[in-house]
């Protein structure tokens, strides 16, 4: 008996071992850690449970920075991965990367893929495709800033916690009670060029910079040094000041300090809901992002931040087969659903919101839906549809450090976005030089 099991253990395991021989590998770059790291490997272990053709790795490369110089070296050096996740900012830097990429609708073309880029809502769409409309990248984890609220600080302070904060007038009044209540964090930001600066423009339907925020052309020139942005940000300098902003850092270190209930306000991504859900132990919410009454147009709409998936050049027809059929899994409702229901993103597809919607997820979550209206509410106008500017991230690099100047008191908002729009206009000349 024991010779017989052993026999069928044998052949099991090769079996097995055959069936993982004939499966093409896929690899998959991206920049999660903690718990949006995880909801990825479940969506890689849910699709190679699916099917025995493909099988994809999920790699993490460090931070969204990271993760894009890793893909430039590894395709430099010949060793690129099937999919790299890239940041918002890097769309430029791959659209000009000529023989780095394979666009995805030849992907799915040369596939035979059924693949329908109008499932996208445009203001995602939009973002990565060409003026044609055809889809360079697909989009996966796409974000909009909102207000989220310790409901609990606001009431221990003595404010009424659904008090109007709809606008900035609003916010600072409410900012001046929390200090005069004694509270330590009244405010608290994540990403502050792109809630702040990026986004503030397009809310208020003012231009980020000239030639449609840089869809028109590689000849743009930066312009977020107007009135509405320079009254902006002078005004959070003047929070500061008073210690009723609290600045944690350029990414998302401000994150800790409001999950752990140190901060009554947080300007953040949506995606925070994935955080913020499982370690917030006081009553929290999420609000739309404030705005300037007086300035016309305003609301208008927010754009996205997050990633998309760009397929890497050198690869071979059978794991393009793969990526294809990742990449259409990954789309399809069910997981799109499933995928904004647990992180915040959106759902990057009218069916993926229309199953959240009829399963009654807005319903039992208050406040999950605003990301998608602040994003679907108005048209996007050519300022606020979103940005495509080369050398961003070097760019945002060079506003951090602006802003900082702001927040410690050394620059006025004016000298400081004027600074930060002749520094990064260098930077756009150089972009545009090399990418002619």
């Amino acid at each position: 008996m024991k010779t017989c099991i052993s026999s069928l253990a044998v052949v099991s395991a090769t079996l097995a071992a055959g069936q993982a021989a004939a499966q093409t590998e896929i690899e998959f770059w991206h920049a999660f850690t903690g718990r949006l790291g995880e909801l990825v490997a479940e969506q890689v272990e849910t699709f190679n449970a699916t099917q025995t053709d493909y099988v994809v790795t999920a790699t993490h490369k460090g931070n969204y920075s990271e993760t894009l110089n890793a893909g430039i070296a590894a395709f430099r050096a010949g060793e690129q991965p099937d999919i790299l996740m890239v940041f918002e900012v890097g769309t430029a830097t791959m659209m000009a990367a000529e023989g780095a990429i394979k666009p995805v609708y030849q992907l799915m073309e040369e596939a035979g893929a059924d693949f329908d880029p109008d499932a996208f809502i445009g203001s995602v769409k939009g973002y990565y495709t060409t003026t044609d409309g055809e889809m360079l990248s697909m989009p996966f984890n796409s974000s909009t800033p909102v207000l989220w609220v310790n409901r609990d600080a606001l009431e221990g302070a003595g404010i009424d916690p659904d008090t109007d904060l709809s606008t900035w007038q609003q916010v600072g009044t409410v900012l001046d009670e929390l200090k005069a209540a004694g509270h330590s964090c009244p405010l608290t930001t994540a990403w502050q060029s792109w809630i702040h600066l990026e986004n503030l423009s397009a809310y208020h339907d003012v231009p980020f910079a000239t030639q449609d925020n840089g869809f028109a052309g590689l000849d743009t020139e930066l312009a977020f040094n107007g009135p509405v942005q320079v009254k902006h940000i002078q005004t959070m300098g003047d929070w500061a000041r008073d210690g009723k902003f609290i600045y944690a850092g350029r990414r998302n270190e401000g994150g800790a300090n409001f999950r752990a209930g140190e901060c009554a306000l947080f300007t953040e991504s949506s995606a925070g809901y994935a955080g913020i859900s499982s370690e917030a132990e006081f009553d929290f919410e999420v609000r739309p992002l404030p705005y300037w009454d007086g300035v016309e147009g305003a609301p208008q709409n927010t754009i996205i931040g997050g990633a998309s998936l760009w397929v890497m050049a050198g690869q071979s027809d059978e794991e393009y087969q793969g990526v294809a059929a990742f990449l259409n899994f990954l789309s399809s409702p069910e997981i799109q659903a499933k995928w904004h229901q647990d992180t915040g993103y959106l759902p990057i597809t009218s069916a993926a919101g229309e199953l959240t919607r009829a399963q009654g997820f807005y319903e039992e979550n208050p406040g999950t839906d605003i990301a998608v209206q602040q994003m679907t509410a108005n048209e996007p106008t050519a300022n606020s549809k979103g940005l495509r500017l080369g050398s961003f991230d070097q760019i945002r690099g060079i506003i951090d450090e602006e802003l900082e100047a702001v927040w410690a008191g050394d620059k006025d908002a004016q000298a400081a976005l004027d600074n930060a729009v002749e520094r990064g206009n260098q930077l756009l000349r150089r972009f545009e030089q090399a990418n002619r």
